[in-house]
């Protein structure tokens, strides 16, 4: 089942051609990895995914939503891991983790647990949490960004350079999230300039080169 179906699909940016008429097709459970030059169109690509750009032209189905018509469907469903943390600044970080899980629509009965969860996930269920996201350093709002990302469990993981900022060791539990959620039935796409540590945990390596897909290959955990 594909639960990224691209057939042709043109996506502008501020109104020039950031995707060109891209093909690509990524079954469930798989973990897709994107290449490219900087202006490839990698980070278009993820958010036009998630359902935050209406393609030009085109058609698309993700997670058997349109993504011409189904766009709210879909932004329930997928998680974007992005550059911009999306924190408030003057709110702890479990005071940013507990306001995400509650937009995001988790159940009431689910929201303490989770959040308890992504916390201890990230290694932020310390003194850390209770800190104004103000005080943290790069690494430690990368992290708060993850656990607001994987507290939603969503069904598609899409996620740009989600190693930026972090230590060796965070590096290695973001690895280890993304095959995790793939156990637990999630589809991953991820775009990095981290080459060989993706490419190690990837069943596929996506090039895109002026807004196009122009190479598929194997990757490392095929």
């Amino acid at each position: 089942m594909s639960v990224v179906k691209l057939d042709g699909l043109v996506a502008l940016l501020e109104g020039f051609p950031a995707l060109t008429g891209v093909d690509l097709s990524v079954d469930a459970g798989e973990i897709v990895f994107v290449k490219g030059p900087n202006g490839a169109g990698k980070t278009t690509l993820l958010h036009l995914c998630a359902g935050l750009i209406q393609p030009k032209d085109g058609t698309g189905l993700i997670l058997g939503h349109d993504l011409s018509s189904e766009r709210t469907a879909i932004r329930k469903r997928v998680g974007l891991l992005s550059h911009s943390s999306g924190l408030y600044r003057d709110l702890t970080v479990l005071e940013n983790i507990t306001f995400w899980t509650r937009i995001a629509g988790v159940e009431q009965s689910e929201i303490d647990s989770r959040i308890s969860w992504a916390l201890k996930r990230m290694e932020l269920d310390n003194r850390l949490q209770n800190q104004k996201v103000r005080s943290l350093s790069v690494g430690q709002k990368r992290r708060t960004s993850l656990a607001v990302f994987i507290v939603r469990r969503p069904d598609l993981w899409l996620m740009d350079e989600p190693h930026a900022g972090l230590d060796q060791e965070g590096r290695q539990i973001v690895d280890d999230l993304i095959e995790e959620s793939v156990e637990a039935g999630a589809t991953v796409v991820v775009a990095s300039h981290d080459l060989e540590r993706v490419l190690n945990i990837s069943t596929r390596v996506v090039t895109l080169s002026g807004g196009a897909v122009v190479g598929v290959d194997h990757g490392g955990n095929k």
